[in-house]
Parts: C-alpha cells; sequence; structure tokens
C-alpha cells in the first residue's frame, strides 16, 4: 500500500510536541467532545425500547416506524465525511457549539412531534447536526493533546462508542416507563449544554473562512450524500422489504452503487477532495477501518439481538432488558483505564487480539440459549463481552491514526467513524434476515418431527386438551387451544434457535479478525517520556 500525499488545503492545528503540559482548558474542551460523541452515538439506539410507546402516540405501524431510526442514521452517516470540510470552514469551536445548539432545538422539536412525518424530519435534522460530533471528539484528542496523553483520549473515546450502545436501550427503558417518551429526547439538554459550556471556555476562537465553503467539492459531496443515504436505506429497509424483490430495494441499491462509486472516482479526479479517500492506501489505516466495520457490526448487531431475544422471548420490559444490558456497559468504566495504560507497553496487536477474543467468545456463549435464559444466565457473557470491546476499540485507534498527518486528522477520523456506523448498519441488516431465514428453517425442521402422526405430539395434545376441558373450556375448544399452544412453542424454540444461530455468526466472524489485525505494523501507544513511540 502507497501513502498518500493528497491532503485538505489548509492544515489544522498539529498536536503540541510529547511531554507538553495539557492544562485544563484543555482537558475541559476534550472532555466537552466526548459527552457530544457519547450522546450522539446514544441517540442511535435510545429510541428502540421505547419505538411501541412512540408508534402508539403518532398513529404509525410498526413499519412506518422503521423510518425514525433509518432517517437518524442517513443523515449522521452523510455528514460525518462532511466534519472536516465545515471545521476549516467555521473553525471547531464555533462549529461544535452550533452544531450542538441545532441538535438540542431538533431533539426538542422530536419529543414535541405531531405525527410520523414531523417526526422523521426532526430525526434527519437531528442526526444531521449530531453526526459531526463523533468524529470531531477524536479530533479533538488528535490535535489538542500531546502523543503521550492521547492513550488517555482514545481510551475515552473508544468508551463513548462502546458504552453508548449498551447504554442506549437502558436509559431509553427507564426515561419512557418514569416520565414518557419525549423524555428521551428532552434529556439531551443535560450533556448538551455541559458541552457548549466547555467548547466556550476550553477552546479559542478561530476565525471564519467561510471561502473553503465556496471552492468546495460540492459534486463529491452530492454523490457522498446520494451514496451513502441510499446505502443506509437499502441495509435499514432491505429486510422488511424481502429485499431484492422490492422495486424500492432495487432503485436504492443502484443509487448507492453509484453515488458511491461516483464519489470515490471524484474524490481521486479532485486536486484537494473535501475528504481524503486515499488515506486508504495506509496499510494500519485499512486495516484499522476495516475492523472498525466489524466491530460496528459487533456493537450494534449485539445490541439489536440481545434485547430482541429478551423482549420476545422472556416478555422482559424495557426496564428489565435495560438492567441487562447495564452489565455490558458499566464494567468498561474499570476496564478501560487499565487498556490505556497497557497500550503503551504491550504491541497493541497482543491487546486488540484479546479483546476480539473476549468480544467474540461472549458472542459465542450467547449461541447456546434456551427459553429459560434470563438475567442471571446472561451476567457471565455480559461481563466478559465489556472487558472484550474496550481493548479493541482503544488499539483500532491507535492503528487508524498513526502516522497520520495533522491536515489529514479530520478526514481520518471521519472515515474511520463512518465506517463503524456503515458496519453497524451492515451487521443490523444482516442479522435482522439471519433471524428471519433461520427462524423459518428451524420452525421447518421442527414442524417435520411436531405432526399429527407423532406419538409424542398426540399424547402431548391429549394432555393439554384434558388439562384445558378440566379447567371449564368446551372440548372443541380445548382441542383448537391445545393446538395453539404446541404451535406457539415450536415457533418459540424456532426463535430461540435462530437467535443462537445469530450470535453464532457474530462470535466467528469476532474471532475471525483476530487474523486479520495481525496485517497491520506493530504499534503502542507513545509513553509518557518525550520522544517515546
Amino acid at each position: 500500500m502507497t501513502s498518500s500525499t493528497k491532503s485538505l488545503p489548509t492544515a489544522v492545528p498539529g498536536a503540541p510536541p510529547v511531554g507538553s503540559k495539557v492544562g485544563a482548558r484543555t482537558w475541559i474542551a476534550v472532555a466537552a467532545g466526548m459527552l457530544g460523541a457519547f450522546m450522539a452515538v446514544l441517540d442511535i439506539q435510545i429510541t428502540n425500547s421505547s419505538l411501541k410507546d412512540i408508534l402508539g402516540a403518532l398513529s404509525a405501524t410498526q413499519e412506518e416506524g422503521s423510518w425514525i431510526s433509518t432517517a437518524y442514521l442517513c443523515a449522521e452517516i452523510v455528514v460525518i465525511p462532511m466534519t472536516a470540510l465545515f471545521t476549516l470552514a467555521f473553525g471547531a469551536r464555533r462549529y461544535l457549539i452550533g452544531t450542538t445548539a441545532l441538535f438540542l432545538l431538533f431533539s426538542t422539536l422530536c419529543g414535541a412531534a405531531w405525527n410520523l412525518p414531523s417526526m422523521i424530519v426532526f430525526r434527519m435534522l437531528q442526526g444531521f447536526t449530531g453526526g459531526a460530533l463523533i468524529p470531531m471528539a477524536m479530533t479533538l484528542v488528535m490535535t489538542r493533546l500531546p502523543a503521550n496523553k492521547r492513550a488517555v483520549g482514545l481510551a475515552v473515546f473508544g468508551l463513548t462508542a462502546t458504552l453508548a450502545p449498551a447504554m442506549g436501550p437502558t436509559l431509553g427503558g427507564y426515561l419512557t416507563e418514569l416520565y414518557g417518551w419525549p423524555s428521551i429526547f428532552y434529556i439531551n439538554w443535560v450533556p448538551g449544554v455541559l458541552l457548549m459550556a466547555g467548547m466556550w471556555w476550553g477552546m479559542d476562537r478561530e476565525p471564519l473562512d467561510l471561502s473553503k465553503l465556496v471552492d468546495a467539492d460540492w459534486l463529491g459531496i452530492a454523490l457522498m450524500a446520494l451514496g451513502l443515504a441510499s446505502l443506509t436505506i437499502f441495509l435499514e429497509e432491505g429486510n422488511s422489504k424481502d429485499w431484492f424483490e422490492s422495486g424500492f430495494i432495487l432503485t436504492f441499491a443502484a443509487l448507492a452503487i453509484f453515488g458511491i462509486l461516483g464519489w470515490v472516482a471524484v474524490s481521486f479526479w479532485r486536486p484537494h477532495p473535501f475528504v481524503n479517500l486515499s488515506l486508504y492506501g495506509h496499510r494500519n489505516f485499512l486495516v484499522a477501518t476495516a475492523l472498525s466495520a466489524v466491530i460496528g457490526m459487533g456493537l450494534y448487531g449485539s445490541s439489536f439481538l440481545l434485547p430482541l431475544f429478551l423482549g420476545q422471548i422472556a416478555n422482559y420490559t424495557p426496564m428489565q432488558i435495560g438492567e441487562v444490558i447495564a452489565w455490558m456497559g458499566f464494567p468498561q468504566l474499570l476496564v478501560m483505564p487499565f487498556a490505556a495504560a497497557l497500550s503503551s507497553r504491550v504491541d497493541n496487536r497482543i491487546m486488540c487480539s484479546f479483546g476480539l477474543l473476549m468480544f467474540g467468545g461472549s458472542c459465542v456463549m450467547n449461541a447456546f440459549m434456551d427459553a429459560s435464559t434470563g438475567y442471571d444466565q446472561l451476567i457471565v457473557s455480559q461481563v466478559i463481552r465489556a472487558i472484550g470491546q474496550p481493548f479493541v476499540m482503544l488499539t483500532l485507534s491507535n492503528f487508524a491514526m498513526q502516522g497520520i498527518k495533522p491536515q489529514d486528522m479530520p478526514s481520518a477520523s471521519s472515515l474511520f467513524n463512518m465506517t463503524r456506523n456503515l458496519g453497524g448498519s451492515i451487521g443490523i441488516a444482516l442479522l435482522a434476515t439471519a433471524l428471519t431465514n433461520r427462524e423459518h428453517f428451524h420452525s421447518a425442521r421442527l414442524g417435520e418431527s411436531v405432526s399429527d402422526y407423532s406419538l409424542t405430539t398426540q399424547q402431548r395434545l391429549d394432555g393439554l386438551t384434558q388439562n384445558f376441558i378440566a379447567n371449564g373450556i368446551d372440548p372443541a375448544d380445548a382441542a383448537n387451544k391445545a393446538v395453539r399452544v404446541v404451535d406457539n412453542l415450536v415457533r418459540r424454540e424456532s426463535y430461540v434457535m435462530a437467535y443462537n444461530d445469530s450470535f453464532l455468526i457474530v462470535g466467528l466472524v469476532l474471532l475471525g479478525c483476530i487474523a486479520v489485525i495481525w496485517f497491520a505494523d506493530k504499534v503502542k501507544s507513545p509513553g509518557g517520556a518525550p520522544g517515546a513511540h
């Protein structure tokens, strides 16, 4: 792989020299950036546990309601690659404060939405403003902290990427149950105001340079927006519309291919593209972003499967689901500082391999659930997952940003985070399809055994029928009720097997990534001494 010299025309500030003292203002600014990234990632998942209440209030169906998440994801993925351009044009301080203020406005409007179309529009605008907060947090770490302090910053950034998906269903469930579904949007004011105050005090004012917008590669931006938005819609809506059997899905697949290929072509044709795609020519960056997509599949995929299993099979309430998911989040607060300290002493490939082993192994553990699996049986696998995820996210960030020039930091951060979010969308789409297909497969196989010609089935039906008759139910109704009970049991067991298959897929893919990380060069976080590497 060759490295690229192509970059944005104006360099962003480089990081301070190794060993430089970091003042309180800088730490406050970085902390505010982390808070923004956490808030933006949290809002991807926070509606999941409240969707039933939201749809009821807006008089919408489950299929229509899927657009509430799709709109947010589309806008968020589109804006992430554009943050480098907007930062150059407005300055990091002004852009972060402005986009956060708009994010809070649109969050409030989401809580006040009066019908489904208004909710979809406000969620799209919320995603467009909130998406910028994710790469900007990583950019602040790389450009405001000296190299020997970055491990701490990247550790906290990794925590926002892994903790927020776990906290989303938990927080959403609690808020909805206690205060109603609009509160999941209004709660953004708490971190949002703190973020703006931190940026106002912690960052210096930078001059406006609106000429960057005038001279921007708007053709590339338009193709990127078309391609990524169409790809997100294709992934989010594909399973519910039976994929390529739908003209709607075929149209967006074609638009995605046209837009993304056009974006790539224009980016290599223009001397100064709005985001530097040729960074993929760096081997470490390529390996890190590829694995970031897979980790996105694992993060969002496991956060998609487990709440669904607990709600459908175990009949857990949103609050009970949140209590189980919390075990995937809180232990990370203890693990991340240890991982950050270790990253300057141990080859990050070893650390990432350990993290992938723990993360993938926890998913394989979930591949052996049954209908009685609940809180007690899931704690161990959740804690193991919580131990593994910080090791993966921290080290992948180190690999991605190793050797990147200061002027390319915003582009690198944007592409790294965009890839992870796209990986999440791809993972959820594939897992939703696998869940449907495997349920049909297992239902058919079980149905072959559970038939009227089976002596065991006949005995089970006779026993159920007699039990219903003993409770005063008419014999004919009792027989029909017995058939429905057996049918529901078959369907339940089919879904349990399908969830197990889906977790096994995620686990094996993550374990397979252990081999891929060794294609990267050896990397360690810089130590505390000046000149450390």
